[in-house]
């Protein structure tokens, strides 16, 4: 049934060729089905690339389709920008995201696995790749509503498959990993909380809003707790600016309430049980009483090898992950399990900043432009850029989420794309 893969990721590789390479195609409208639209080549390229961000379409050894669909991807995301009409934006975040890469490529020069290297930066290649792209295709409201909807009935899709416990019979390999998922259903989460607020307060999409926090929730993943967490408060914080305040206050009560008062949580975030609430606050509780799933110990093992006294430029773009491939660790892993630690042994605090500097002016441009703006296809976008953004980058500090970036990191830079290319319209005087 895997195997099925290979067709799928051959029907969707022809497609979006065939889309860039197209002039128009009728399609319907994303919220009046009678009503029928012309999209562009480029306009149905992005609609299908970013709706089936979700799909991994894994393969048995032998060919590692996941990594030849992310190169693709990029590929066709370059040949994208020579087919849209309009050009793609270089704001300051942008920019100090292309710095970022170029220190990555640095880092291949003395790496000790320069192929390593090559591997790591295309994963962060492509939310840079897909903000780009969407910047230049992007002027029309119901190209970013049609792309953004559609990776909403993806992400739902998953969402059913995988509680129906049909998955491994029928879908095998299909979608990402349920880690990756949940942190996926953030950015989603987001996207159905501005649709709520600033397009008719539908209680559908509320409903939605609830459905893709749940994930993390039951199956008891406390860093897509955190990252949900996180980038309510900061949709919260756009929103109501410092009267957002007390609703980010109500965040955080119920984040730490449900640590302490939902027993599978509890028993997943401790190593005793008896840890209370009381001990939180009287500040009894430390890394000690933790449970890291040996974690700790791996993030001080690479520290001490890859990141002591080469603090600011580290050992190398993919020297991490390189020795994980080449010895056995840990039980076998052969991943970090922390972005943020990898980044620090590979490429020193240089990357480290660099990196959270681009997604700090990210979600402050985001900002910027949701509270000057008084288009709401705009404020849609951009609030949920800013927040999807804070709160995927939460999930860095202990998950693989820059392996996982083309359903994970490719929707925050993807929200933040179209932000860019339908601010370029509204000042062209094309948006109502």
């Amino acid at each position: 049934m895997i195997a099925l893969n290979y067709l799928y990721f051959l029907i969707i590789t022809m497609l979006l060729l065939q889309y860039l390479q197209r002039r128009s195609r009728k399609v319907k409208h994303p919220l009046l089905q009678s009503e029928i639209l012309t999209f562009s080549g480029p306009e149905m390229f992005w609609t299908l690339l970013f709706s089936t961000g979700l799909l991994a379409l894994s393969a048995p050894a032998g060919l590692d389709l996941m990594a030849l669909r992310l190169l693709t991807l990029e590929i066709f995301c370059l040949l994208c920008l020579s087919y849209a009409k309009g050009k793609p934006a270089f704001p300051l975040p942008v920019i100090c995201y292309i710095i970022f890469m170029l220190w990555l490529g640095v880092g291949c020069f003395y790496s000790p696995a320069p192929a390593f290297g090559v591997r790591v930066m295309l994963k962060y290649l492509y939310p840079l790749v897909v903000c780009l792209a969407a910047s230049a295709v992007v002027r029309r409201p119901e190209v970013m509503l049609k792309a953004a909807l559609g990776a909403r009935t993806v992400a739902l899709a998953a969402w059913l498959i995988t509680f129906t416990f049909v998955e491994h019979m029928l879908f095998p390999g299909v979608f990402w990993y349920s880690t990756a998922r949940a942190i996926n259903y953030i950015s989603i989460c987001m996207f159905s909380l501005a649709v709520y607020f600033y397009l008719g307060r539908e209680r559908k999409n509320l409903l939605y809003a609830i459905l893709f926090i749940l994930p993390c929730i039951l199956w008891v993943f406390r860093t897509s707790i955190m990252g949900t967490a996180a980038g309510l408060m900061v949709f919260s914080l756009f929103r109501y600016k410092i009267k957002a305040v007390p609703v980010i206050a109500l965040i955080a009560v119920l984040g730490i309430a449900c640590v302490f008062y939902v027993p599978a949580v509890k028993q997943k975030m401790f190593k005793d049980d008896t840890v209370t609430l009381t001990d939180f606050v009287n500040g009894r509780v430390n890394q000690d009483n933790i449970e890291s799933n040996a974690r700790f110990a791996m993030w001080e093992y690479f520290e001490e090898r890859f990141y002591k006294d080469k603090e600011i430029q580290g050992s190398g773009t993919g020297a991490a992950q390189h020795h994980f491939y080449n010895n056995f660790l840990f039980g076998g892993l052969k991943v970090l399990h922390s972005d943020i630690v990898q980044m620090k042994c590979d490429n020193g605090l240089v990357a480290l900043w660099m990196y959270y500097s681009s997604v700090t002016l990210m979600i402050t441009h985001a900002f910027v432009i949701f509270r000057r703006s008084n288009i709401r296809w705009i404020k849609i976008c951009a609030i949920t850029a800013g927040s999807s953004m804070a709160g995927v980058a939460v999930t860095m500090y202990s998950d693989n989420v820059v392996n996982y970036s083309m359903c994970t990191l490719s929707y925050p830079f993807g929200f933040y794309g179209m932000t860019l290319g339908l601010l370029k319209a509204g000042k062209k005087g094309l948006l109502a």
